[in-house]
């Protein structure tokens, strides 16, 4: 029979290429100082919902509870973040792995410009697909920029499959797939936790296939930074409440609405 698992999907901390306002992709950005300050609050927050040893009303589990398993993708931001979360949670950790699968979508030629830059030549009308659209990819990558990302010791530890010349959402979506049947829906049948930390698109692309999500409710989802949202599961593995639940719901909100101001995730 399968048991009642737990999902916690978490996006990494502000990084320095968020704060810039740049196109990141597959660039390996670090944390900037407020995303730092995101990942401990995050932690915080996590720690509250997953108490040591005194029952709660409304706690993800029962105590005592079985160890966490920690999935993150493999680029810096993520990385840190889940470092920052594992340091701090007063759960014991099963497990810290990292999976290329989670992680950012690859904006081909865009990686590294600034988004109003690219707006102002290509104006809003490519913009917007080339940003949200789940079907439609930036420009590939030329050559040179190609082997730049190919020579990093970040991809030449990687499967091939790990760098490609641009995606688009749609190609996330089904490396996600492919990751939450292999990796996670096992863990959550036998009843474990797990917390996934990973990227804006990648989350978005593990949201429409936990929701099965229409192209219009993807392209309008904004997974704010640092704001752990929980999925529970019925006994068929169906998400008991659409599109999870924000521990800090109100702050989720105002900074999804504030992202979504600012031209999305």
């Amino acid at each position: 029979m399968r048991k009642a698992g737990v999902l916690i999907v978490l996006r990494h901390g502000e990084s320095t290429a968020n704060a810039a306002g740049l196109f990141t992709g597959v660039l390996d950005a670090p944390l900037s100082e407020q995303g730092t300050r995101e990942a401990h609050a995050a932690t915080a927050l996590l720690n509250a919902a997953l108490p040591l040893d005194v029952p709660q009303v409304d706690t993800l589990l029962p105590p005592p509870a079985a160890p966490v398993i920690l999935f993150t993708s493999t680029l810096t931001r993520a990385r840190q973040t889940a470092a920052i979360v594992a340091a701090g949670l007063a759960r014991p950790l099963a497990a810290l792995e990292a999976d290329w699968r989670l992680n950012e979508r690859n904006y081909g030629a865009l990686t590294g410009r600034s988004k109003d830059d690219v707006r102002a030549e290509f104006g809003e009308a490519q913009f917007v697909p080339w940003r949200r659209s789940v079907a439609e990819a930036p420009p590939a990558m030329g050559d040179r920029l190609f082997d730049e990302f190919a020579a990093t010791a970040l991809f030449r530890a990687l499967p091939p499959a790990a760098l490609t010349r641009t995606e688009a959402l749609s190609d996330v979506i089904r490396r996600v797939d492919a990751f939450l049947t292999e990796r996670v829906d096992p863990l959550l049948a036998r009843g474990r936790t797990v917390l996934v930390i990973a990227h804006g698109n990648s989350l978005r692309a593990l949201c429409a296939v936990l929701d099965d999500l229409s192209d219009t409710q993807i392209r309008d989802l904004n997974l704010p930074t640092g704001q752990p949202l929980v999925y529970r599961f019925d006994s068929q593995g169906h998400p008991t409440t659409p599109g999870g639940r924000y521990l800090d719901s109100v702050a989720a909100l105002a900074a999804a609405i504030t992202l979504a101001n600012e031209g999305g995730t």
